[in-house]
């Protein structure tokens, strides 16, 4: 002889928030990043900035992080973040630092330890900040999506070329 059990209320219930933390996996929360407290004239150029930017960069969505800035973007699962109104590297001061020019910006380069690479406009009113996770480690090709925004939005405070 068996014995039947009904499943039951608890069970029910801890069914469905078994289910409903199923569909709540980690990539949808968004990513936290710091907010740059640049000052208001800078802060202008990040706002205008943040209407020239593209819905998707390198095949990702916009999926801007927290909190809610003009100053900050996202694309992706955080794996690229931008930050408008950072403040001036101390690398810049750096000699042997490296740097790249996309589509007519300027970017110095930064390997953070644990994490991808990090450029930071330079010769503009203002620093722009990317960051890019591990996926792009040895690839800077976001940033073309990037640069014209950037070159429209950021004017050169010297002489950009």
């Amino acid at each position: 002889m068996s014995s039947h059990r009904p499943f039951g209320l608890p069970a029910a219930i801890a069914a469905v928030l078994l289910l409903t933390a199923a569909g709540c996996s980690s990539t949808d929360a968004k990513a936290s990043v710091p907010v740059p407290s640049p000052p208001a004239e800078e802060a202008a150029l990040c706002q205008a900035l943040a209407k020239e930017l593209p819905d998707t960069v390198a095949g990702l969505e916009r999926n801007d992080p927290e909190p809610g800035s003009e100053l900050t973007a996202g694309w992706g699962d955080a794996a690229i973040v931008l930050r408008c109104g950072v403040p001036r590297p101390e690398k810049m001061s750096d000699p042997q630092s490296h740097g790249i020019s996309v589509d007519g910006v300027r970017w110095m380069l930064e390997q953070p330890e644990g994490g991808g690479p990090r450029f930071t406009s330079v010769y503009r009113k203002t620093y722009v900040e990317v960051t890019l996770d591990e996926r792009y480690a040895h690839d800077a090709s976001p940033l073309t999506a990037l640069a014209a925004p950037v070159e429209k939005a950021v004017p050169c405070s010297l002489e950009c070329d």
